[in-house]
């Protein structure tokens, strides 16, 4: 007897919860990752709640990261092949979701050891290439796609010094990111130069130095906790964890301090460069591989 197969259709959803939201954000001048808000609201939400309706008794999906029962419920933990850990872009699963979510690929020491399963089992992915771009902007141009939703919404600026002198202009901040170096289309200066910030209502880009980038301080709201005990509730020195602010930087040493039930300040131990608002930083146990939860950085 087989099992009934059904088409889902959240092409809508999917619009309204994550892609409308990733042109706002870019328009904004923040460096958002649509990955996180699509298993956030559609997958661990919507898809979710429609497992359920179906009587389902769990979730099973494809994320590289692992579920770990604890003494207080289950664990997000990161992927036992670190090389395809996805635990940055799940900081934001729930408790409850993490009861009924199953990661079978999570355990699999390497991507090999999936496509030899897959092939096994006579599935047609077995050697499908890997995925590298967000899947609505399969080309790696997220301006394309942001003009194409909001057409006319980019406006040409002024690209300028930290110092203040103005040293060429732009086509639209959405075509720049916090730490960007390549492509600013100014010459003529001494030294390298690099994103700061961007400054959307004014329509500008700051640039400077490279040192200039380095922060220590990283404001973050809507923050998950998944760690033990209240979040706001920190021992009086804070939480005391490591934090990823992109997806491709190793954990750093940090100080967690709450401001309240999801919001904090992030006090790293060591100077972290272009820490932009839109990404996560994500929350881990030291010298650990279980996942605390995040935040969102925000501007401070």
């Amino acid at each position: 007897m087989g099992f009934p197969h059904y088409v889902l259709d959240y092409q809508s959803r999917f619009r309204e919860a994550v892609v409308e939201e990733f042109a706002d954000a870019y328009l904004a001048g923040a460096t958002p990752v649509p990955c996180i808000r699509c298993n956030e609201r559609v997958k661990f939400r919507d898809l979710l709640e429609t497992a359920k309706d179906l009587e389902a008794d769990c979730m099973a999906t494809g994320h590289y990261v692992r579920r770990i029962e604890g003494a207080a419920g289950p664990e997000l933990h990161r992927a036992a092949d670190a090389a395809r850990d996805q635990s940055y872009f799940l900081f934001s699963t729930t408790r409850d979701q993490l009861g009924f979510l199953r990661f079978p690929l999570g355990g699999l020491t390497s991507k090999a050891e999936t496509r030899a399963l897959a092939a096994r089992y006579g599935l047609g992915v077995a050697n499908k290439p890997d995925s590298q771009d967000i899947c609505f902007v399969p080309d790696g141009s997220y301006a394309a796609v942001i003009e194409k939703l909001r057409p006319g919404a980019a406006q040409p600026g002024e690209i300028v010094h930290l110092d203040g002198r103005i040293l060429g202009r732009h086509e639209g901040v959405i075509r720049y990111t916090v730490g960007q170096r390549r492509g600013l289309g100014i010459g003529g200066e001494a030294e390298p130069l690099f994103v700061l910030r961007l400054d959307a209502a004014a329509r500008r880009v700051v640039v400077g130095p490279r040192e200039a980038l380095a922060t220590r301080t990283v404001p973050v709201a809507e923050v998950n906790w998944l760690g033990d005990g209240r979040f706001e509730e920190a021992p009086p020195q804070g939480w005391e964890v490591e934090v990823r602010v992109r997806s491709t930087r190793p954990p750093k040493p940090a100080r967690v301090r709450p401001l309240g039930p999801d919001r904090a300040t992030v006090e790293l131990l060591a100077p972290e460069e272009g820490v932009a608002p839109g990404q996560a930083c994500v929350f881990t146990a030291p010298e650990r591989s279980r996942v605390l939860g995040g935040g969102w950085i925000v501007r401070g």
